[in-house]
């Protein structure tokens, strides 16, 4: 599932900078009136108003890629939200445990495990040597 996450966020890229590219390329509409002049537009590859058409076609093609794999994306990663993993439920469904009070002089509580008082000490001279 993350391979085809990538490889759409990778179409995504390629058609993002190919919208930027083909609107940088487009004329304005005022280049209409430098054509007249003899600009040479109609000597271009697909005549005077054919490249218009194709960049415009072309760019309307990239943008619908871009916004698919917009939504294709914000789909996966809306799904790969709902997934739960064992461990997840593991720790959901675990008891919940009230700690033992703290045991105070003699009367001390059957099984309950005390730390012991002096282990900062026991610590601090473990990790000087």
């Amino acid at each position: 599932m993350q391979f085809f996450a990538n490889l759409v966020l990778i179409v995504q890229l390629l058609s993002a900078l190919a919208i930027i590219g083909l609107v940088l390329v487009q004329h304005g509409k005022g280049a209409d009136m430098g054509a007249s002049f003899g600009s040479g537009a109609s000597g271009s590859l697909f005549g005077a108003t054919g490249s218009a058409n194709f960049l415009s076609r072309s760019t309307a093609v990239a943008a619908t890629l871009f916004f698919g794999c917009t939504l294709g994306l914000a789909f996966l990663s809306n799904s790969r939200t709902s997934v739960s993993t064992g461990a997840d439920t593991a720790l959901d469904r675990a008891p919940v445990v009230a700690p033992a009070p703290a045991a105070s002089g003699a009367a001390a509580i059957p099984g309950a495990v005390v730390a012991p008082a002096a282990s900062a000490p026991v610590a601090a001279s473990a990790a000087s040597s």
